[in-house]
């Protein structure tokens, strides 16, 4: 059932007129305006009870003429009823397709950071232990180097000392057999000039 709206017209007076056709005229257009989009609406039809009565002579056809048309209203908007009920549970499934489809997305946007965050988690693992890795064998190879420099420095100071000894061997001509010993003892006790 639907109604129709009569715009009022009320007469303007000159000078009003005037102002009213200035203010639109020289008013300034925004290059932004935007422009609402206009739905379609399917309106019902006029009732045919508006205006559908007339007077008959008879009050029994008048009841019964009412009754009719009584029972064709209660009809009329039983259907009307019904229309809404399965428009409201389509809108209703639409926005529970909508909701859903939110949820969807929002719970794949999850998924999709939960990923990302798990992929760069392994990507910094990855690299630390590359970092690591890189960093264990520079310290094998400075643990190598001092280990080879330490060698080296033995084998110098043991080369050092054999050349001494030999040196010592060398300079000292005087060795005494461990047999000579006491014997060497005792002279060079008695006569220290030799010495």
């Amino acid at each position: 059932m639907a109604f129709r709206c009569r715009q009022v017209l009320r007469p303007y007076s000159p000078p009003t007129l005037l102002r009213h056709l200035l203010s639109q005229t020289l008013r300034p257009k925004s290059s932004t305006t935007t422009t609402t989009p206009h739905h379609h609406h399917d309106f019902s039809s006029p009732s045919t009870f508006i205006g559908s009565w007339t007077t008959p002579s008879n009050p029994r056809e008048a009841e019964r003429r009412l009754w009719e048309l009584r029972r064709d209203y209660e009809k009329q908007v039983r259907e009307l009823r019904r229309e809404y009920f399965v428009e409201m549970e389509i809108q209703r499934e639409k926005k529970r397709r909508r909701d859903e489809a939110k949820r969807e997305a929002a719970r794949a946007a999850m998924e999709e950071r939960r990923a990302a965050k798990s992929a760069g988690v392994k990507a910094r693992a990855a690299e630390r232990l590359a970092v690591e890795e890189e960093l264990r064998k520079t310290l094998m190879k400075e643990r190598a180097k001092k280990l080879e420099y330490w060698r080296s420095k033995e084998q110098l100071r043991e080369q050092k000392k054999n050349e001494k000894k030999d040196l010592l061997q060398r300079q000292s001509s005087m060795w005494v057999d461990e047999n000579n010993v006491e014997k060497k003892i005792l002279e060079a006790l008695v006569d220290t000039i030799s010495l």
